[in-house]
Parts: structure tokens; C-alpha cells; sequence
């Protein structure tokens, strides 16, 4: 089952009603899926609000390629949990084989999001079946992913191939979401360095992606060799020197993950420190624009999905502080972003076969700009889950 919560979120009647009704619809978009994505997997992102199986180089369509599987199987897992239905638990049991065939085969796993793919799946699968299968592969994807790393740099170059003079020694802040893959595959006693590696990574992107203002550059390069570090940037903000609004989510939730994980590093404060930001650039509705440069003057679009990953990323390091003002402020913001995204982004049966709408994918390459997507369904599945049930997630 899912972990329950130390301290379920407080909520009063009518509030809690609002938020079971919207997870009852999100488990409903997920089964009326279910005839068509048993075995297929959704695109990134949606095309005028639907999703239609997936596409990518030669592969049959709907086959399991890119980054974002692992959260159309993670949400198949939670509806199971949630529901105690066996077609989503099926489902998701008959989609495992695929994750251990891309690694086989090496299918488009030139990149870091190993975590993002096996974390929400097979990870999941273990701890609720005790399958020892979904087990390997995980522990293989583990296995994959410190390939990535690069001991005189201290960090886990991001994209491509590990010869690729463009990508060489690049990190992103979407990284810190991975490193649970290797804290948990650190548990076995083989694979002990992994969580070294993990905690270096992670300290590295505190002291390199947070800027002195507590904003976060989304990608930074170090010289492989040397380790030195060379500068920031961006590929999916505004400019490099702006504040890309899912980026800065990735930081609230990936650095309080890596807390729970390493307590001793500190980094609920960089967490802390990147929610103030992220919080004081939000507009009253609590919906993030897709950069933080931008506000309700500008013209520019949302990214719900940085607000449902800002919503997990501020329960997760409100549940880590102790009872106080602080706890009770990010748990108060939480429940205001979240209750934004049930009135404002939360798609209708019949409208779209999507659980959150006017999400963001990359406004500079002009991809997925106010779709649906993945992370968001599945992030926002993972908030009214954590509230509604006082649940926790599989990372």
C-alpha cells in the first residue's frame, strides 16, 4: 500500500469534500483511459487536450519511449491503491516487461530520467506487490543511471551521450527528482556508492543551481575533468538568467526528497528557501506562469504542472518540519495551490481524456504550450492523493 503520511494535511469538511470529488474524477478519466492505454502508452502531452498514443522514431506508436512513462504506470499504481480496482493494478503489472526490455536494449535511455521511468513503476511495484522482478529492473536502471556520473565533476551529466561535447558535464535541476532511484538502490549492500554519489549531486546543484537570490538556474556545466564550474542556462526558460517556474518546482520537491533521504546535508533549507521564491511569485490564484519572470500582465500562458509538482514538493517539506508557523504556512500554500488547480485546470469527463489541463512543455521550442501532460496528471493525482488520503509517494 501506500506509505501513509506522518501528518495528513488538515482539512475542514467542505475543503475535503472538493478535493475527494476531484480525485474521484481523476480516477475516473484514468479508467475510461484504461481500453485504449492498458498496454499503450499516452504521449508526453496532449494534442488539443487529448492524449493520443505515443510517437517516436521508428517505434510502433504508444511503445514505451521518451522520459515520461514511468508516470503513466505511476498513476496506475495509485488509482490501484486508491480504488482497490484490479484492472489498474493489471495494467500496470503487464506493463513492467516493457521498462526491462529498454534497458536491454538500450531504447532511449541516453539521459538522466531513469528515476522519473523506474521510480513510479517498477520501484512502486516492489513495494506494493514484493515482486522481485520489477526489483531487478529497477536495480538495473540504478545500475544505468550511475554510468552517468562523473567522479571528477562530482555530478550525473543530464543529456546524451556521455562523449557529446554539447552535453558534456551539464546537470539540470530535474536531477534531484532522479537521485531517489540511487538513494534506494543505495540500500543494497553492491550498490552502497550510488547514495554517495547521490548526496554529491545533490550537493553540487546547492551550491551551483540555487542562486544567491534562491531562484535556480534550470542547467549548469562543470568541466568534467576538473570539476570547475563554468556557467548556467537554460533550455526551457525564458532567458538564463530568468526563473523557469518548473525548474524551481523541481527544486522545492527534489531537494526535500533528498533531505528525507540525507538529513544530515540540510537541504530542507534550500528547499524552504526555494519555496519562498516559487511562493512570491505565484499569482492569487496559486497557478504558476510558465517562467517566474512573468505575471498576470504578461500575456503568458501556465504551467499547471509547476504548480502540482510545487503543491508535492511543499507538503513533502511541511511534513519534514517540526509543528509550527513554518509548518502550518507551507501546508496552508500547498492547499491554496492545490484548490487552484481542482477549479481552474482540472479537466471535465467528455472534454479531455486528461486529469490537468493548461500545462507547459518547453514555451521556447513552442511544444505542449496549454496541453495536458504526464508529469502533470501524475503529479496532481499524487497532490489530491497526499491531501484527500494522507498518502505519500513513490519517490
Amino acid at each position: 500500500m501506500i506509505a501513509t503520511s506522518p501528518s495528513p494535511t488538515t482539512i475542514d469538511k467542505p475543503q475535503a469534500m472538493d478535493l475527494e470529488a476531484a480525485l474521484q474524477t481523476a480516477l475516473a478519466q484514468l479508467s475510461a483511459n484504461l481500453p485504449r492505454y492498458a498496454t499503450l502508452f499516452p504521449d508526453d502531452t496532449s494534442r488539443a487536450n487529448h492524449y493520443e498514443p505515443r510517437r517516436f522514431e521508428h517505434y510502433a506508436d504508444g511503445a514505451n519511449t521518451g522520459w515520461t512513462t514511468g508516470f503513466w504506470t505511476g498513476m496506475l499504481w495509485m488509482a490501484h491503491e486508491l480504488s482497490g480496482k484490479a484492472e489498474f493494478r493489471d495494467a500496470a503489472l503487464a506493463q513492467l516487461p516493457g521498462y526491462g526490455e529498454r534497458l536491454a536494449k538500450r531504447i532511449n535511455i541516453d539521459h538522466h530520467d531513469l528515476g522519473f521511468l523506474y521510480m513510479p513503476s517498477c520501484v512502486a511495484a516492489y513495494r506494493i506487490t514484493g515482486d522481485e522482478g520489477a526489483r531487478k529492473i529497477a536495480l538495473d536502471a540504478a545500475d544505468h543511471l550511475m554510468q552517468r556520473y562523473l567522479p571528477k565533476a562530482g555530478i550525473i551529466q543530464a543529456w546524451g551521450d556521455l562523449s557529446d561535447p554539447q552535453q558534456r558535464g551539464r546537470i539540470i535541476i530535474d536531477c534531484l527528482m532522479n537521485l531517489p532511484l540511487l538513494h534506494w538502490a543505495g540500500g543494497n549492500e553492491r550498490r552502497s556508492s550510488y547514495k554517495a554519489a547521490a548526496m554529491t549531486h545533490a550537493l553540487r546543484s546547492r551550491d551551483y543551481l540555487v542562486r544567491s537570490d534562491d531562484s535556480s538556474f534550470h542547467t549548469f556545466h562543470f568541466d568534467p575533468q576538473t570539476g570547475a564550474p563554468l556557467r548556467g542556462s537554460t533550455a526551457q526558460g525564458w532567458s538564463d538568467d530568468s526563473c523557469w517556474a518548473r525548474g524551481q518546482a523541481w527544486g522545492i520537491y527534489g531537494f526535500a526528497l533528498n533531505h528525507r533521504y540525507a538529513p544530515h546535508l540540510g537541504l530542507l533549507q534550500v528547499a524552504m528557501r526555494q519555496a519562498d521564491y516559487f511562493l512570491r511569485r505565484l499569482p492569487a490564484d496559486g497557478i504558476a506562469y510558465w517562467d517566474l519572470a512573468f505575471d498576470e500582465h504578461s500575456g503568458e500562458p501556465w504551467d499547471s504542472s509547476a504548480s502540482a509538482i510545487a503543491v508535492c514538493g511543499l507538503l513533502e517539506l511541511s511534513e519534514q518540519l517540526e509543528e509550527g508557523e513554518q509548518r502550518r504556512r507551507y501546508r496552508a500554500a500547498a492547499l491554496h495551490i492545490l484548490d487552484g488547480l481542482v477549479r481552474l485546470c482540472a479537466a471535465k469527463p467528455g472534454d479531455s481524456n486528461a486529469l490537468l489541463l493548461h500545462g507547459v512543455y518547453s514555451k521556447p521550442h513552442g511544444h505542449g504550450v496549454d496541453e495536458a501532460n504526464l508529469w502533470g496528471d501524475f503529479f496532481y493525482l499524487e497532490a489530491l492523493s497526499r491531501v484527500a488520503r494522507g498518502t505519500a509517494g513513490y519517490w
